[in-house]
């Protein structure tokens, strides 16, 4: 049988307003890759979803203030990795676990730029 796992992570603005998403992967994470995970993360939890290749979340809060606001900033937040349930295994796959965590592992530095909203800090 096939296991898969749920990245969740959600994308806070300044004013506290938030939009949540999720990516179905292929494969469980070791407790020890979830902590590895956390540590290439910007204190422990923050990532540019653009330089992971995954769907930001800014626009999901666009449609309450008519466009980007003032409040917005470049950051997503890492909020947990954990088994799928039944119900949530019918999503497109995403990544494998590994690959995912993988690509995490690999930033060295996480690009402001690659954002739309990298000029407004």
């Amino acid at each position: 049988m096939i296991e898969f796992s749920v990245f969740n992570y959600c994308y806070r603005d300044a004013s506290n307003y938030k939009a949540w998403g999720s990516l179905l992967l292929r494969g469980l994470a070791s407790s020890a890759e979830i902590e590895s995970l956390r540590v290439c993360l910007e204190s422990g939890e923050f990532f540019i979803a653009e330089q992971l290749g995954i769907p930001p979340l800014y626009a999901e809060l666009w449609k309450f203030s008519n466009g980007p606001s003032a409040d917005d900033h470049v950051w997503h937040t890492f909020y947990e990795l954990r088994p799928a349930t039944d119900e949530e295994i019918g999503a497109p796959v995403f990544d494998s676990v590994r690959d995912f965590i993988s690509k995490v592992m690999a930033v060295k530095t996480w690009d402001e730029t690659l954002s739309p909203h990298w000029e407004r800090q």
